[in-house]
């Protein structure tokens, strides 16, 4: 399996995602935002994820724009929150969201997290976005499979993502074979734990093993389970080291040796 950080997956309506992505989540307002991205693009990423509820879009968009890469070639992610959620409030907020962002189109619009009774409105209203142009794909994030259900049988459109934490240590087997089976790519955000993992002794074996860091085992084997990955980070020597996984190759078994670690730890909550 060869890999880039060029390499992209098809989602079902034919867009082409990047399989690497910077993810904004927590990253300070302003200047901490914008050169965080500013970074990313230099150094090769073509992913930026991000979202209202973040705070930051307005950096993200002043950092693509002030980039010397083509609009066109840059893959963009936000998302609706949750307060946000149904069909007409849905429609302003992707709206604003674009007006934050200063760009005339958005790449992927997601739900950020499922608001119970809303589901099948909200979803209404992305697939109106999608059928106005404004935006390439849609998709969700944070759903279970009787969430997912809800929102395609409700619906002739398929999301083209689900955006749920997704790592060694929360190993969602059933929920990757359910998306894999219907044609939703899965899309792994917290991917290095938020850190509460990369001390772990495995990981820190086959770091030394591969001649790696922790979180370049913990990115590569997201991009071996054939997910997006959105790891974190406003450093720029680990924005660069998180992109440095695409010279090596984790054998079979030491993947089983990573799956098995499953513990079900989620490090990212909805307060």
């Amino acid at each position: 399996m060869s890999f880039t950080i060029n390499s992209t997956a098809k989602l079902n309506n034919g867009i082409l995602i990047p399989r690497l992505g910077l993810g904004v989540y927590q990253i300070p307002l302003g200047k901490s935002t914008f050169n965080a991205v500013k970074y990313a693009l230099k150094v090769g990423y073509k992913h930026i994820d991000t979202a209202k509820i973040y705070g930051n879009e307005s950096d993200v968009g002043e950092a693509i724009q002030d980039s010397d890469i083509k609009r066109d070639e840059i893959f963009v992610t936000t998302k609706v929150w949750n307060s946000d959620q149904g069909y007409d409030s849905t429609l302003k907020a992707f709206d604003a969201s674009l007006r934050r962002l200063g760009l005339s189109y958005i790449d992927l619009y997601l739900v950020h997290w499922p608001v119970q009774k809303k589901i099948v409105e909200t979803w209404k209203a992305m697939t109106t976005l999608l059928k106005n142009g404004k935006l390439r794909a849609i998709g969700v994030s944070n759903y279970d499979i009787n969430e997912i259900k809800e929102t395609i049988q409700n619906s002739d459109t398929i999301p083209a993502i689900n955006q749920v934490e997704f790592h060694p240590f929360l190993f969602q087997k059933d929920l990757l074979q359910f998306c894999k089976s219907n044609g939703i790519q899965l899309e792994a955000y917290s991917p290095l734990t938020r850190g509460k993992k990369l001390n772990h002794h495995q990981l820190i074996r086959l770091g030394e093993k591969y001649n790696k860091s922790p979180a370049q085992i913990l990115v590569r084997w997201s991009l071996q389970h054939n997910l997006i990955v959105i790891p974190k980070s406003s450093h720029e020597e680990r924005i660069l080291e998180n992109s440095r996984v695409f010279d090596f190759y984790i054998n079979e078994k030491d993947m089983e040796t990573l799956n098995s670690l499953n513990e079900d730890l989620r490090t990212v909550f909805l307060d």
